[in-house]
């Protein structure tokens, strides 16, 4: 089946049972179907006829065991021991079989695979030449496709009447006695009902309730009244972190939330402007309610009290800029656009019209974005050991590196690298995020919108060999005031966060093999990614 009919085949199992604006989870439900179809070779056992097998005999032991009671002491004694007997000897059988099967399992792209062809299960022995080649040749098939496409921007027209809602809540100008992006919006509930009693973040977030409760009984103070009227401070964050996952953006938020004139939203990564609002929670879980606009603005209300406490202290007269500024850090932002395919295909686009940028910029042209990039291969371990389940090796991880890169190489078949990067369908079924350590394609377009300058982009192996240089480039980047040498010892002393766990770090290294080949088939992105930005560091060799 190719892959324009797998896709087609999938969008109409969505029409029919979930509706167009209901079906974001159709890669995952699809990589379900796809795991029933797969072939006996994708398939070593069938677990749920083993458990029927099992309860069946089970229940004839329950009815043998009965008969055995009636008889004499003597029988029950023989019975338990031959049933030990028969334990002892599977156990040590399957203790011998998994001993044997050594090897890694090579799966064909679900792409390539036809009713008729039903290929044996060979396991990939890594002293075999010829199993190596074959993953090395999947590496070069896909290299050998790679193009760097500049995108179709959309009008700024085009974007706006896209997202009337956000457009229409948002002003164009902000308050100029300020550093960060704020405004006045009247408010016309009642000063004593709870004002985030429904805010989606607040009712899946039981975590933030403690915040949202103090943010609840400090909101009546911190409302302005002009002319007979009320006014709460609104804000949108002055900076982005905006990627990537397991490259230290976690260590570079704690870092810059101590610093004095940095606050951050009430939760680290909200998402919203890559899942919430279009309902998505969890990506397990489909589509549930979308989260206003408003909701995510109550995120920075905790850092507006700070900026309108620093206003109202100020002389009138002194029109003392307030030198605060909100950051937001969510590591979705630069990468995932997965629900394009639902809220903005046309039926014809096999790229997104819509990225999340264009809506950033059309609604704040000059804000900043700070990128921790590190090693892709490094990186998509990490994420391995990080997001993994149960039963975590190296074997494990080799197995589904194998399976991604089959799988892309299915989809460049027939589209462009951009098309697959941004295919949600392919993303869902990947058992490992190979996309998100193609770092260019994401720069480039973001750099289609913003200005170079107002994206930096740090090496966590370089912020690891030296956070105080990192910082300082940081701070640098958003224009903040000096500290003291002992607030900044305190800043870029402190240890390292959110680092791998003990059980992962015992696990070692992955396999030279998987090295190599992911070395392969990231090779031309670094390539290109060191020419964008005039930095051999990011070849990472």
């Amino acid at each position: 089946m190719g892959f324009t009919s797998y896709v087609k085949k999938t969008q109409l199992t969505q029409h029919t049972k979930m509706g167009h604006r209901h079906g974001i989870l159709n890669g995952l439900d699809e990589k379900l179907e796809y795991s029933k179809n797969k072939p006996a070779f994708l398939h070593p056992s069938n677990r749920w006829t083993s458990v029927l097998t099992v309860k069946e005999n089970n229940r004839a032991q329950h009815q043998a065991w009965s008969l055995w009671t009636l008889g004499s002491v003597r029988k029950i004694k023989i019975l338990c021991f031959l049933f030990g007997l028969m334990v002892t000897v599977l156990i040590m059988a399957s203790y011998i079989l998994t001993r044997e099967q050594k090897g890694l399992y090579l799966t064909a792209s679900p792409y390539h695979l036809t009713v008729e062809s039903h290929p044996a299960q060979l396991p990939l022995n890594l002293s075999f030449t010829t199993d190596y080649t074959v993953v090395r040749e999947v590496v070069r098939s896909i290299v050998a496709k790679v193009e760097f496409s500049q995108r179709k921007v959309p009008d700024l027209r085009e974007v706006r009447e896209k997202e009337p809602d956000i457009f229409s809540a948002i002003p164009h100008k902000y308050l100029p006695h300020l550093k960060n992006p704020c405004w006045y919006e009247e408010f016309f509930g009642n000063i004593t009902a709870d004002p985030y009693g429904k805010n989606l973040y607040a009712l899946y977030s039981k975590r933030f309730q403690a915040i949202y409760d103090y943010l609840c009984r400090a909101f009546p103070a911190h409302l302005h009244q002009h002319a007979g009227r009320l006014y709460r401070l609104r804000c949108l964050p002055f900076f982005y972190i905006i990627g990537q996952p397991k490259c230290g953006t976690t260590d570079l938020y704690d870092r810059l939330r101590l610093h004095p004139e940095v606050h951050f939203t009430t939760m680290k990564e909200p998402h919203w402007w890559t899942r919430k609002r279009f309902g998505i929670i969890r990506l397990s879980n489909g589509f549930h309610k979308p989260y206003p606009l408003n909701d995510y603005l109550d995120l920075f209300d905790q850092a507006a009290n700070q900026i309108r406490d620093h206003l109202t202290s100020n002389s009138s007269k002194s029109h003392k800029k307030v030198n605060i500024i909100i950051g937001e850090a969510s590591a979705s932002t630069m990468w995932d656009n997965n629900a394009w395919i639902h809220f903005y295909d046309n039926g014809t686009d096999v790229e997104p019209p819509f990225l999340v940028q264009d809506f950033i910029h059309a609604v704040q042209p000059d804000a900043r974005f700070i990128v921790m990039l590190r090693d892709p291969v490094e990186r998509l371990y990490s994420d391995y050991l990080y997001f993994g389940m149960a039963n975590k090796s190296v074997e494990d991880f080799h197995e589904r590196v194998s399976e991604s890169l089959h799988l892309f190489e299915g989809c460049l078949a027939e589209r462009s690298i951009r098309s697959c990067i941004y295919n949600t369908t392919l993303n869902n079924l990947m058992p490992v995020r190979l996309q998100v350590g193609l770092y260019v394609i994401y720069l480039l377009d973001w750099l289609s919108v913003f200005s170079r300058e107002q994206i930096l982009i740090l090496r966590l192996e370089d912020h690891a060999a030296n956070r105080k240089i990192t910082m300082r480039r940081v701070f640098e980047f958003l224009q903040l005031g000096p500290l003291t040498l002992q607030k900044e010892a305190d800043i870029t002393k402190s240890p390292a966060s959110n680092t791998r766990r003990p059980a992962n770090r015992n696990l070692g290294p992955m396999l030279s093999i998987t090295n190599e080949i992911l070395q392969s088939f990231y090779e031309p992105f670094n390539q290109r990614l060191a020419q964008v930005l005039r930095d051999p560091a990011f070849l990472w060799t």
